[in-house]
């Protein structure tokens, strides 16, 4: 079996960078000797080594706005990579409760800024033959009640990414990545009926960020089609 390249992975776009998932992929392409560069409407902090990932301000709700980003950092860097969609974000409660524009947002974030930031990559990728990461979610595989703007954005996004899989093959590598439950922010905020229960136990998002590199650095020829990357005791999967 050939093992997978250990080399750098180059420059690597990562919604969503400067917090959750995203920072610790950011964190885990750094470490792998990757250029991390976030794509996000909060500056990332500084890391342990005091360093801060090269950074475009953006809202991923504005697909014009996201693809001129993308372009610009193709521009700036010369080259493309890797592109990992960490960026989400959550509309709970029923259908008739949540605003039109709050629902309306959490598919513009989750699954229009994700297809803008591809759309505006291919080129780059494509001359790399570089790779895409899409971050979905064990609710983008099964739906349950209050859920139905994250439901339908993370459907949209497993539909997707493997339709561009198809529509790449031979030319960039593209990964569905299916996490479970992280311990991150993207709870705060949220009234206690939406909250995860104390005692629920989460991933440590490094955990799943090493998963993405390991599908970034996979040799030529080589893909990881899908990842589902979840707690031994994920209550949300299968």
């Amino acid at each position: 079996m050939q093992e997978a390249d250990t080399r750098g992975i180059g420059v690597v776009l990562v919604t969503g960078g400067a917090s959750g998932l995203g920072a610790a992929v950011v964190d885990a392409v750094a470490r792998a000797g990757g250029k991390p560069v976030v794509l996000d409407r909060v500056e990332p902090v500084r890391d342990e080594r005091g360093e801060v990932a090269d950074f475009e301000r953006v809202d991923l709700s504005d697909g014009r706005a996201t693809e001129r980003s993308v372009a610009h950092i193709a521009e700036r860097l010369g080259r493309i990579d890797g592109v990992v969609t960490c960026a989400g974000i959550d509309a709970c409660g029923k259908l008739t409760d949540v605003p039109p524009d709050e629902w309306e947002r959490v598919l513009k974030v989750n699954l229009f800024g994700t297809v803008a930031v591809v759309r505006a990559a291919l080129p780059a990728l494509a001359e790399t033959h570089g790779r895409v990461v899409t971050v979905a979610s064990t609710l983008g595989l099964r739906a349950v009640s209050d859920a139905t703007a994250y439901c339908a954005s993370k459907f949209g996004v497993v539909g997707f990414t493997r339709a561009l899989a198809a529509e790449t093959q031979g030319s960039i590598g593209v990964t569905l990545l299916v996490p479970g439950g992280m311990a991150t922010p993207f709870f705060d905020g949220r009234s206690e009926q939406y909250k995860p229960p104390p005692d629920l136990v989460m991933n440590d998002p490094a955990n799943v960020a090493a998963a993405v590199v390991f599908a970034l650095r996979q040799p030529p020829g080589c893909e990881v089609r899908e990842l589902v990357v979840c707690p031994s005791v994920e209550s949300s999967w299968p």
